[in-house]
């Protein structure tokens, strides 16, 4: 019974599947499967980027092709991350007909074109560039008769001296040492002002206007979270990042990163880097691969210190292993330092002084990222002792070149050989500004005056370029964008 069960089963399924594919064959597919795809509009006169200066009018009249006048419908976005109410950047109408009333940023904006006669849209791209009269030239700092100055140099040339005090209606804290660009290296360098920094005090400028920001902390005393009672400013450098890491006090300070660069808070000064030291004013921001440590130099103890950068700034002091040591003792240098550079992230050159005031030249290499080391290359006199005091200034580039400027005269060196030679641009006053461009072709040289563009390109010692005249005083730093 149980075996007729299951062919009576069997039969049954075979005779459903076999009445399903009947009906199937027997089915004609009537469907019309040809499509009339709309054709696609064509728009022109719109440009992927468009350069406006702040204040002026912004103006964009595309055509349109492959569509009825009377079926556009042209919606305009402008993203405004800083509105509070993104909706008032938006447009109607075949033409953006705007007065740019935004800031001198990079905005991203959108054409939405709707065809009314299919209901289809259609997005097209394209970017805004905010500019102002500042978008683009150097900054040059500088001391006139104990005051201090900034002057704006526009690209074609023209100075615009004292700029600061004819904006600001006020005058810049005494004793300038230096004067800063920061952009954050990774948000696509979005400016994120100014620093002037004086020996007491530093001022924040807006990019945009060059005026004291006021919804950033605008001075030195206010970028900390907590003051201290007195500001001592050695000397500092810009972090990647976009804030400013340095020696205020004889202590290592940094900027906190930690947080949206926009933010009010963000390049603030926490505490220092807890330790027991008194460091001298340079120092070196060593970057390899975006790991930052610095070598410093505590003047007590003659001795150079390491610090790590692990969020925020920690003192390892000599917590590091020496090889070599025969060749001079890091912990225990028994000299003053007279000043630090370093080549391309490894090679250090210090220079330093003795009790007889004999000037010798310490190479050598660190690993301050672990296995921490510090490897002495070489301790020898320098070969040209006279021209390296507390006043002299250098810079090293990344082709193992010094450049050191003392006195009216800059020389080239090249410690590999001790080759050291003047350049071929010669000057009539003290040299009180060396710079280098950024693709480290030029070197930037302020003397008297005046401002010397020399090509140090492969070849080259030094021959003039460009000169800027008329800097009011004598140049202390420049910067551009």
């Amino acid at each position: 019974m149980k075996i007729k069960a299951q062919k009576f089963k069997l039969f049954s399924y075979s005779y459903f599947l076999s009445f399903v594919l009947l009906l199937t064959s027997c089915y004609k597919d009537k469907g019309n499967y040809e499509y009339d795809m709309p054709v696609e509009p064509v728009v022109k006169n719109l440009d992927t980027l468009y350069n406006i200066m702040v204040g002026d009018s912004l103006i964009i009249s595309p055509t349109f092709e492959n569509i009825a006048d009377e079926d556009i419908d042209c919606t305009w976005e402008i993203a405004v991350p800083e509105a509070v109410d993104p909706s008032y950047y938006t447009f109607q109408g075949k033409t953006l007909r705007i007065v740019f009333g935004l800031q001198a940023k990079l905005y991203y904006a959108r054409l939405t074109l709707l065809n009314k006669s299919n209901g289809i849209k259609y997005f097209y791209d394209f970017k805004i560039q905010g500019k102002t009269e500042f978008s683009a030239g150097y900054l040059v700092l500088s001391e006139e008769e104990g005051k201090t100055q900034l002057s704006f140099v526009r690209p074609n040339g023209e100075v615009l001296p004292r700029i600061y005090e004819l904006i600001n209606l006020n005058p810049l804290p005494e004793n300038p040492l230096s004067i800063h660009y920061l952009a954050n290296k990774f948000t696509g360098n979005t400016p994120l002002g100014y620093w002037i920094i004086c020996k007491e005090e530093g001022i924040r400028l807006d990019v945009n206007n060059l005026k004291q920001e006021e919804l950033k902390p605008g001075s030195i005393t206010d970028n900390f979270f907590l003051a201290p009672n007195k500001i001592e400013i050695g000397s500092f450098q810009t972090h990647p990042q976009g804030v400013l890491m340095g020696i205020i006090n004889g202590k290592f300070y940094g900027g906190i990163t930690t947080t949206w660069d926009q933010a009010q808070t963000y390049g603030m000064f926490g505490s220092y880097a807890d330790g027991d030291y008194e460091l001298h004013d340079k120092f070196i921001l060593t970057n390899i691969n975006d790991n930052i440590s610095i070598i410093a130099f505590e003047r007590n103890r003659k001795q150079f210190l390491r610090f790590n950068i692990y969020g925020s700034v920690t003192y390892f002091g000599t917590q590091y292993s020496v090889t070599n040591s025969s060749i001079f003792d890091p912990t225990n240098i028994g000299m003053d330092l007279l000043n630090i550079v370093q080549i391309n992230n490894t090679d250090t050159y210090a220079f330093c002084q003795d009790t007889n005031k004999n000037i010798y030249e310490l190479k050598f290499n660190v690993n301050f990222y672990g296995p921490f080391t510090f490897t002495p290359l070489h301790k020898r006199n320098f070969v040209n002792p006279q021209i390296i005091t507390e006043k002299t200034k250098m810079l090293a580039t990344k082709t193992g070149i010094i450049y050191i400027a003392s006195g009216n005269k800059v020389y080239s060196y090249t410690p590999i050989n001790q080759n050291l030679q003047e350049i071929a641009t010669k000057f009539n006053d003290e040299v009180t500004m060396l710079k280098l461009s950024d693709d480290e072709q030029t070197l930037i040289i302020g003397s008297g005056s005046s401002i010397y563009f020399t090509n140090i390109s492969t070849g080259n010692n030094g021959v003039l370029i460009d000169t800027i005249e008329g800097i009011p005083g004598s140049s202390i730093d420049i910067t551009w964008r």
